[in-house]
Formats: structure tokens, sequence, C-alpha cells
């Protein structure tokens, strides 16, 4: 399981919305939380 980096909710990586930044691939619950990651990934990543 991953963590939703928007809401904190746990996903499933095989079924979930996702996006590589940076080299990393962050996992979403949901297309609303891509939608937030994809405009403004640097508030959601430390």
């Amino acid at each position: 399981m991953a963590k939703d980096p928007i809401c904190n909710m746990d996903v499933d990586e095989k079924k979930a919305a996702k996006i590589k930044y940076k080299g990393k691939t962050y996992y979403f619950c949901s297309p609303t939380c891509q939608w937030a990651f994809k405009n403004n990934p640097k508030q959601f990543v430390r």
C-alpha cells in the first residue's frame, strides 16, 4: 500500500492513479487528488 500525498489515504498501487515526479512515483486515491498534485507538486512533496 502507498499513501496518497494529498489526503493521506492508503491506496493500492495496482489500481491507483499515479504521477512520476522527480524520479519518484506518487499514487492517488482519486482523480481530484491527482489533479491537485499535478497543479502544485511542491506543496505536497517534502
